[in-house]
């Protein structure tokens, strides 16, 4: 079965709220027919109202549309009023369909891949397809949109600059502790998806390998109790041993290792290295860049010495 983006499944953005055809499919195209070839097509992780107006458009112009499942690409083709045809393309026929599928393209035809929610090819299957249409020549595109990974990453409160989506950890612990591992010196954060049923055993395999990091923990993203918990690894992981499992699936965000305190001394003597060849400011640019320390400060230290060596 395929790995699959959290939050699966469809829902109108406020409880109750009727699934009837919505009207907003023609309020905006482009101008020009839709080129033919592969569209991927991201398509909402829970809440309805994310998904774009160029997705609709895209999605409303195509042939057919290949979708993991028929039934909830289904649900919102009919939430917008498009009719379309609709052609399962997943991990267990992706193999024997994917031959057809190119076949098509070839032949100029214009398809549209979207998974069960979210961006195409994140955890989902499409990768191989891609792959294969670019190698021969075939046009691939893409209708960005929704993506749970990045909806945690931004929610989280951990550093954004530099971050690593690594996907479903495995099943079992020890592969699991396995996985942690070669990410362990990584100066990034981490982005998992994972199950509810095994959230507390894989935090608490994380706070054993990664140690003392801060998290934070998604679920629900994008609909009315959507739920960001924060804290550290082996915080996380004690609340949610110490409670049933959450509902549905979750995303789970984990800090970078903390810089080790520099020893001040050794800072001290490379700054007075780095002055006696360099002006301040390149000095201080060289420092920030070898020790990762904000500019800031290491100014303001350096300036002080300056001072101090100037000094009678």
């Amino acid at each position: 079965m395929a790995a699959r983006e959290p939050n699966r499944g469809l829902s109108p953005s406020k409880p109750g709220a009727a699934a009837a055809p919505a009207t907003l499919t023609t309020a905006w195209t482009p101008g020009h027919a839709l080129e033919p070839g592969l569209h991927l097509v991201a398509t909402p992780i829970g809440n309805l109202g994310d998904i774009t107006l160029r997705a609709l458009w895209v999605l409303r112009s195509v042939d057919r549309i290949l979708c993991e499942d028929t039934r909830v690409t289904g649900r919102l083709l009919a939430h917008y009023g498009i009719d379309r045809p609709l052609d399962p393309y997943h991990d267990h026929n992706a193999d024997r369909v994917r031959p057809a599928v190119l076949a098509a393209l070839r032949r100029g035809e214009t398809l549209a891949l979207v998974s069960d929610a979210g961006t195409p090819l994140v955890s989902d299957p499409g990768y191989k397809l891609v792959r294969e249409a670019i190698a021969e020549g075939l046009p691939v595109t893409a209708a960005p949109g929704p993506s749970a990974a990045l909806t945690a990453l931004i929610l989280s409160g951990l550093p954004p600059d530099a971050f690593l989506f690594a996907g479903f950890p495995p099943p079992r612990s020890a592969a699991r502790r396995k996985v942690f591992a070669q990410w362990q010196g990584l100066a990034a954060t981490l982005v998992f998806f994972e199950g509810a049923s095994r959230l507390a055993a894989c935090l608490a395999d994380m706070a054993e390998v990664l140690g003392e990091r801060k998290a934070a923990v998604g679920r629900e993203l994008t609909k009315r109790h959507e739920e960001m918990r924060r804290g550290t690894l082996a915080e996380l992981a004690e609340r949610y041993r110490a409670e049933s499992a959450p509902r549905g699936e979750v995303v789970i965000v984990v800090g970078p290792p903390e810089a080790a305190a520099p020893d001040i001394a050794d800072l001290d003597a490379r700054l007075d290295q780095l002055l006696d060849r360099l002006s301040l400011r390149d000095a201080v640019a060289a420092l920030a860049a070898e020790t990762g320390l904000g500019r800031r400060a290491l100014y303001d230290r350096a300036l002080a010495r300056q001072r101090a060596a100037a000094a009678p």
